[in-house]
């Protein structure tokens, strides 16, 4: 088995702990602090690193679970996300790029709609490119579970997007 070590295995996941942190709570600091907790958390169970079949999905987990547990607490409201980086195309017109920007608030904003459980799923798939298996890893379970709830998640964000762009719902 590989020796795992917190500087080169655990500590680069702190950007991908981070977004799935503010996608829940939907609040920068509580984020952050949610990594903070994370990471001591890992760190407190460094014992138990060589038994974890991936210590990638332990600490999404973990962060996930605090995350809600955060959310909770805070009564969190779904605030609209804004979006530090993304592609944009190349030579766009000032109005093109007004529009592309209204398109990407809005689908934030719908996705910040969204059901906690769908949110994340949305999140960890579409954001963060995991894959169905890793997926049901950190939120314990099935892949036909995450499959189903991301093809519902994608669905609703699509209806939803329809009735506003069409009839200004």
């Amino acid at each position: 088995m590989q020796k795992i070590s917190f500087r080169n295995d655990i500590l680069p996941l702190k950007d991908k702990l981070y977004r799935l942190a503010l996608r829940i709570t939907m609040n920068s600091a509580e984020a952050e602090d949610v990594v903070q907790d994370t990471m001591i958390r890992v760190w407190d169970k460094r014992d138990n690193w060589p038994q974890f079949h991936s210590v990638e999905a332990y600490c999404l987990t973990v962060a996930r679970h605090l995350a809600i547990d955060r959310s909770q607490k805070m009564e969190a409201q779904n605030l609209e996300l804004t979006p530090d980086v993304r592609e944009m195309p190349d030579a766009l017109t000032p109005y093109d790029q007004l529009v592309w920007d209204e398109q990407v608030r809005l689908v934030h904003c719908l996705v910040g709609e969204l059901p906690e459980k769908q949110r994340t799923i949305v999140q960890l798939r579409d954001v963060e490119g995991k894959s169905y298996k890793e997926i049901a890893d950190i939120l314990q379970i099935t892949e036909e579970q995450v499959k189903v709830t991301l093809f519902r998640a994608r669905q609703k964000i699509k209806q939803r997007y329809t009735e506003i762009e069409d009839y200004g719902l």
